[in-house]
């Protein structure tokens, strides 16, 4: 009696969705591919089963890959097409997980098709995030070509997922870089709103903020949102005020918004892509996008794949919908009796004839040397197979997801290699759009940055040296105001956040970017002014030399020996110096000429107001030696009038002495007065020392004056106490005059008001002393006798 066995049949629910390429094998490598960009939508009346959805629309890059790693071994493909749209990659991924056998035996161990080891795909993020978590249970890995998302790097999420194109955390700092390489500080950012799109729109931001890049709007869509969305984005992108877009998006999102502002004229926008859409020819169409700038995978050669296209044969062609379409798309032809007339064109001719003409065709496949998402697609197949490799020849407890993480070979001088989180090493060609010879953008991408015309981008100017930045409020930190900078500051950087201050002593230039050393100011020789006082004073002094010089020669006659000519020769040699003491003030101040000046001012006029005030003394015990019984001269003869000058100039130089030892007054340079200059003065060092002296000056002056005025109306013809009055007057009256304009004057013209002084109150004494006296002597000598000085009036 035989031996029954029975096992369990389960067949597979649904209709299943047909893979575009297949073969079987020992071992099957899935694929999922966006070949087209589209699904076909229909309504469904819910009364019967709905069909599996169908891909449409325009027919993407056709993806390509075979392996001569294992010989022996027969490796099988079954490729899917996800339509680039999320439910048909899941179908596929649960397909792929449930095998090609449409019935099941439970328990039975045998299988009527090849082993799935692992799968290649998806070209988008969010579709190959619902693959992996649909095989990642079964421990099958997925090997992506195209998926850049960051998101996928994380291994907790996804520990099956590898990919061999970079991921977008090292584009989205490359593509800040580059914004910031040009100095575009004022872009708009568009993005798909998917899990590429928004990722890679979120680590780009992230870079820019830390460049110091602002984002005037930042908008996401997709290519199946109403058309009112897509205008609302173009027209958001018409009225912005940034001339650079960045856009991190894929080629279906591009694709509906380039068409749409295409619909409109719009200013000029330089274009920064992203390589999921830069390197697509189809999008060059829209020449609007001359000098479109982006990072690219690189371009590179894959060896048998131009002998493959060439060597396929009608039957294949027509047999496949996708290849009949491939055809179609490459030669214009939009039926298979077309086609048909070009193989039989093709039988017929000389195969060179065939390969030249193909060669014409503006088609990437056919000059493999420009393939660049086909090239990862190229690795991940090997990448699989090395690992199948490993797995079946060297370490056969292994698994394929365990050996693709120690991948590591160079396939036709490609290295290929997974680092802990299943990525590549990053790799990228900076592309650049621009015409041909015949006006149409250009496909052949440069490895250059070769911009022809840079556009200027920001949201405000740079501040130039000299100003600083002011924040608009309300505004990112790219828009501000550039202010001048305050007086007495400076910036010398562009874009300068704030002004600094010049030392002490420099002074900022009109465009205040720069600090230059204030100018000195003083009372120099070389200036009219000083000129003019010096002039004067050296001829007061010649004035008063000269008096001397008619007073001696004179000496004997009655008008010179009236009133003590001992007196008069030491007042005058007293006022040359007061008219010399004024040209110490003139010039640069030293230690020693600031001593000098104000001691030997003091010293001198009070030695010629002691002279004057014993005149005046003299004048007064003259008149009352007249009287009857006085003898009164005796007691203030010559002798005693010397001792009155001694003893009252000696005063002032026991204060001109006790001023010079204890704060002696010293040059300083003065910035209080002027900002913008300096002044180089004598600083008093004592005020009290100045003003003790000034004051000891100001009393015998008064003294002098009211003397002088008690004396006025003594009845001889010629009374001396009269001019020293009216001198007393002028001199009174000069240096009440001076001490408000000492105080008021700034910087060198003080020095101008106090020489001005000494000159001014020399002079009043010389003219009103000495000028009448020697007028007599020299035009009315009939005057200068003693009978007409003794007379009454």
């Amino acid at each position: 009696m035989g031996v029954m066995f029975s096992f369990i049949v389960c067949n597979l629910r649904g209709a299943t969705h047909s893979p575009v390429f297949s073969m079987d094998g020992d071992f099957v490598i899935g694929g999922v591919f966006a070949i087209h960009y589209n699904m076909m939508t229909e309504i469904h009346n819910h009364n019967t089963m709905p069909e599996p959805p169908k891909c449409t629309g325009r027919l993407n890059q056709l993806q390509y890959f075979c392996t001569e790693l294992l010989p022996g071994i027969k490796l099988g493909y079954q490729i899917h097409d996800s339509c680039a749209a999320v439910p048909v990659a899941m179908q596929a991924a649960f397909q792929l997980s449930n095998g090609q056998d449409n019935v099941f035996y439970k328990d039975k161990n045998c299988s009527q098709s090849g082993r799935m080891v692992a799968v290649v795909g998806d070209s988008g993020s969010t579709q190959s995030i619902a693959i992996s978590l649909i095989i990642g249970s079964f421990d099958i890995p997925q090997v992506s070509h195209f998926s850049t998302c960051a998101c996928l790097s994380d291994k907790k999420q996804f520990p099956n997922f590898f990919r061999t194109i970079p991921s977008d955390a090292f584009q989205a700092v490359a593509l800040a870089k580059l914004v910031k390489h040009f100095g575009w500080t004022w872009i708009g950012a568009i993005c798909s709103d998917s899990d590429y799109g928004n990722n890679g729109m979120a680590s780009f931001l992230k870079a820019a903020q830390e460049e110091g890049i602002c984002v005037e709007f930042s908008e996401s869509f997709l290519r199946s949102n109403p058309i009112s969305k897509i205008q609302r984005v173009a027209d958001l992108i018409r009225r912005s005020t940034a001339k650079v877009i960045v856009a991190f998006a894929g080629m279906g999102e591009m694709d509906v918004l380039l068409e749409e502002l295409a619909t409109k004229p719009s200013p000029s926008r330089q274009w920064i892509g992203s390589e999921a859409w830069i390197t697509d020819t189809n999008l060059q169409r829209f020449t609007f996008c001359e000098g479109a700038i982006g990072f690219a995978i690189p371009k590179s050669n894959i060896p048998g794949l131009r002998d493959f296209l060439l060597d396929l044969s009608l039957t294949e062609v027509v047999a496949s919908p996708v290849l009949t379409e491939f055809w179609e798309k490459t030669f214009k032809y939009t039926n298979t009796e077309n086609i048909m007339i070009i193989y039989v064109h093709v039988i017929k001719s000389n195969i060179l004839f065939f390969n030249e003409d193909l060669q014409k065709v503006p088609n990437d496949f056919i000059l493999s040397s420009q393939l660049r998402i086909t090239t990862m697609v190229y690795k991940a197949v090997y990448a699989i197979a090395h690992a199948i490799h490993n797995v079946v020849c060297v370490d056969k407890n292994a698994t394929v997801l365990t050996a693709l993480k120690k991948v590591n070979f160079t396939q036709n001088g490609y290295s290929v290699s997974f680092d802990t989180n299943g990525d590549p090493v990053a790799a990228y060609e900076l592309v650049n759009w621009h015409k041909g010879e015949s006006g149409n953008i250009d496909s052949l991408m440069r490895i250059i940055l070769k911009i022809y015309f840079v556009p200027v981008s920001v949201c405000s100017d740079r501040c130039p040296p000299g100003t600083y930045k002011v924040l608009q409020k309300g505004k990112p930190i790219c828009c501000y105001d550039c202010i001048k900078c305050p007086e007495g500051e400076i910036s010398n950087t562009t874009d300068s956040s704030d002004c600094f201050p010049c030392p002490i002593e420099f002074w900022p230039n009109a465009e205040r970017d720069s600090c230059h050393p204030k100018p000195v100011e003083f009372l120099s020789i070389n200036e009219t002014l000083a000129i003019i006082l010096a002039f004067f004073s050296v001829g007061g002094a010649c004035l008063a030399i000269l008096t001397a010089a008619v007073f001696f020669h004179h000496r004997t006659t009655p008008i010179v020996r009236a009133n003590n000519s001992e007196l008069s020769f030491l007042l005058l040699f007293s006022l040359t110096l007061c008219f010399l003491c004024s040209l110490t003030f003139i010039g640069a101040p030293t230690e020693w000429s600031c001593k000098l000046r104000h001691s030997a001012f003091g010293i001198t006029f009070v030695l010629c107001i002691s002279c004057v005030l014993g005149k005046t003394i003299v004048v007064l015990m003259a008149f009352k030696a007249t009287l009857p019984g006085s003898n009164v001269m005796k007691w203030f003869g010559p002798l005693q009038q010397r001792l009155t000058v001694v003893l009252f100039t000696f005063v002032q130089v026991l204060i001109c002495t006790v001023w010079l030892v204890l704060r002696p007054p010293f040059p300083m340079k003065n910035f209080s007065t002027y900002k913008e200059r300096i002044i180089l003065e004598c600083a008093l060092g004592s005020a009290i020392g100045f003003w003790a002296v000034l004051g000891y000056i100001g009393l015998l002056a008064v003294f002098c004056f009211v003397l002088a005025v008690l004396a006025r109306k003594l009845p001889d013809n010629f009374n001396e106490a009269k001019l020293i009055t009216f001198s007393m007057l002028i001199f009174c009256a000069v240096w009440l005059t001076f001490i408000p304009s000492y105080v008021s004057s700034p910087g060198k013209f003080t020095v101008a008001v106090e020489i001005f002084a000494i000159l001014a109150s020399s002079f009043g004494l010389i003219m009103c002393i000495f000028a009448p006296k020697c007028f007599i002597i020299l035009c009315q000598p009939k005057k200068n006798t003693k009978k007409y000085l003794m007379s009454k009036k």
